[in-house]
């Protein structure tokens, strides 16, 4: 069999693996016309110019091709969307989580690998690969190939420019094709002209968002004087709150505090590409991750308005906390971006009591308290924000670290390692606040705990992970579910047992702590609003969710190729048909981001 043809059978297997993956329709008679093409025109190149080394170069074409398809099949386990060049970022983040990769692995995915390897034993057998490089080296009829070529280019063409105006990646990469779409982002220029800075104003957001500032803000000052500490835990979802399996409670002292304090259950992340980071950007500064790449790498260049430099105007000292070393992620410009007077790393924490790649979150907790004890005693109030990572991805803690002993039908699963890793950071959390209340910094302090981002990404479980979120839930674990974190904000005097409905999200923390610490917004842009004094909200989202994505105060909407062909998810499944989100609103957030990336883009640089 000629290598055009081979190669073209195989190519064509793999691909349709990936769509099996990928899509929710899985392969169709579509791939002929949109992934095969794309590989001809590089077969016809080959055929033209190459002689000697032809199998060789359809051997690499090969490689290139099954890493672009292995790379979208692995990426999309995790983050639920299409691998784009821009990824290419995170290349050198990889071998830190090494073990979160391998863990997406299904071994079937390694199929896809098996023919390189099979070739390439053949190619050492003399004889044998001797008849295959001879055939390869004949040519192939000219007008022939030539034709291929101008069809293939065709094709390519007719797959790619009806689809580019589609909001939605994964319909996008399913109507162009993966390998054209992946041709695609590499040309495809930022098409949505920046706003003027003149015409970014905190009044046009809040038109935007359809909400007003309140005449009087309640809790305004009630904090004033007080530490804030922000409390952000790894892959932390909501419903572990108030979760029992079998009758033993998973999260005893998150739940104690949401019962006894502020608790928003409607809360959801606002995470890019950066995760973990992305969630500390957010937080301090609220605005929107960047529509590529992390926020940390993108914007940590920037002169950014943050929490940390308005708690600084108002006499607070401020310091961030993170076990792991401050360039992941690029960490170190960040806090430099965001203003911290200091931060705490991993050359601090030590090597002792390490997991995954820092130490766990009871040395996190006990060498911080010891540290802000004495950053109170300067009488300055600080703030200060915890980065938890010991319930990090994929969730396989020590035994050392077991804190409770799980059913038999979660034992060896995905959802029954995450759980066992939540319940360790929730010990490790009530360790926390003991060590708190004994250093006298509880009464003298807000405390807001909150999830960073989700955990359990639809696209990773198997059937009998899906069966036993569908237990824990008792409905289908779905979109909604799986970026639901919780809020809750603690501190004695001020907060008391109180359920807020209201919908929020990442970007509203800012906001939120200014009001209870009586810090003025006054010409501060931000995109998040003060939860306690507001009851509608509008959130945006990236990544994990198809561009366009959008919360309203009833329903998660993701778009198709555009507003009319979305689908609608209720926040709540009991509500009626006509809560679902309009045009109107989804048209606000997408301005709602141009405002935000707008902005950002046109701060001025760093010295």
């Amino acid at each position: 069999m000629k290598p055009f043809v081979f190669f073209t059978l195989i190519l064509l297997i793999k691909s349709t693996l990936a769509y099996f993956v990928i899509f929710d329709g899985g392969p169709s008679w579509t791939i002929l016309v949109t992934e095969i093409p794309f590989v001809w025109l590089l077969f016809c190149v080959i055929e033209w110019f190459a002689t000697k080394k032809k199998l060789a170069l359809y051997m690499v074409v090969n490689f290139i091709v099954t890493a672009i398809l292995f790379a979208a099949i692995m990426y999309y386990k995790y983050f639920g969307i299409i691998v784009t060049y821009h990824a290419l970022e995170q290349v050198n983040q990889v071998t830190a989580v090494k073990d979160s990769v391998f863990s997406l692995l299904a071994p079937y995915y390694l199929f896809i690998f098996l023919d390189i390897f099979i070739i390439g034993f053949v190619l050492f057998r003399k004889k044998r690969a001797q008849v295959w490089k001879t055939m390869s080296m004949k040519k192939l009829n000219m007008k022939v190939v030539t034709s291929l070529f101008v069809l293939s280019l065709a094709l390519i063409l007719i797959s790619i420019l009806p689809n580019r105006a589609s909001m939605n990646e994964i319909v996008k990469a399913e109507e162009m094709g993966i390998l054209n779409y992946e041709l695609y982002t590499i040309f495809a220029r930022e098409e949505i002209p920046y706003i003027a800075p003149k015409d970014i104003n905190q009044q046009a957001i809040n038109t935007l968002k359809g909400i007003q500032e309140p005449v009087v803000s309640q809790y305004w000052d009630a904090a004033k004087g007080k530490n804030v500490i922000i409390l952000q835990l790894e892959a932390f979802q909501n419903f572990l709150i108030g979760l029992s399996i079998d009758g033993h409670e998973v999260t005893p002292n998150m739940n104690k505090l949401a019962k006894e304090n502020f608790y928003f259950p409607h809360f959801y992340q606002q995470v890019g590409q950066g995760n973990t980071s992305d969630a500390e950007f957010v937080v301090n500064t609220s605005f929107y991750t960047p529509p590529r790449g992390a926020a940390t790498v993108v914007y940590a260049n920037k002169q950014l308005p943050s929490l940390p430099k308005l708690m600084s105007q108002n006499g607070y000292k401020t310091a961030t906390f993170h076990t792991n070393f401050v360039n992941f992620w690029n960490r170190d410009q960040l806090y430099k971006a965001l203003g911290f007077d200091r931060y705490y790393d991993q050359e601090f924490f030590g090597q002792e009591d390490t997991v995954f790649f820092g130490p766990s979150d009871e040395q996190l907790y006990k060498k911080t308290s010891a540290e802000l004890e004495k950053i109170s005693q300067s009488g300055q109030p600080f703030y200060s924000q915890l980065i938890s990572m010991t319930a990090h991805h994929p969730f396989s803690i020590p035994e050392s670290k077991y804190k409770m002993t799980l059913p038999d039908r979660y034992e060896g699963t995905f959802v029954g390692d995450y759980i066992r890793a939540q319940n360790y950071a929730d010990y490790a959390i009530g360790l926390f606040i003991k060590d708190l209340q004994e250093r006298g910094l509880w009464d003298k302090s807000v405390i807001l705990i909150y999830g960073d981002h989700l955990g359990l990404p639809i696209y990773s479980l198997t059937s009998d992970d899906k069966a036993l979120m569908e237990e824990i839930y008792g409905h289908e674990y779905g979109f909604t579910d799986m970026i639901n974190i919780p809020l809750i904000i603690a501190s004695p005097g001020i907060t008391s047992s109180k359920v807020f409905e209201q919908i929020g999200a990442q970007t509203d923390i800012l906001p939120t702590i200014a009001n209870l610490t009586g810090v003025s917004l006054k010409d501060h842009i931000h995109f998040g609003q003060d939860l306690l004094n507001q009851t509608s909200n509008l959130l945006p989202e990236r990544y994990y969710l198809p561009s366009g994505s959008i919360i309203t105060d009833n329903e998660l909407f993701i778009p198709g190729t555009g507003f009319q062909d979305g689908t609608h998810y209720p926040l709540d499944r009991k509500l009626e048909e006509n809560s679902v989100a309009t045009s109107d609103q989804y048209n606000r957030a997408l301005e709602l981001l141009n405002y935000s990336d707008s902005y950002v883009k046109q701060l001025p640089d760093r010295k």
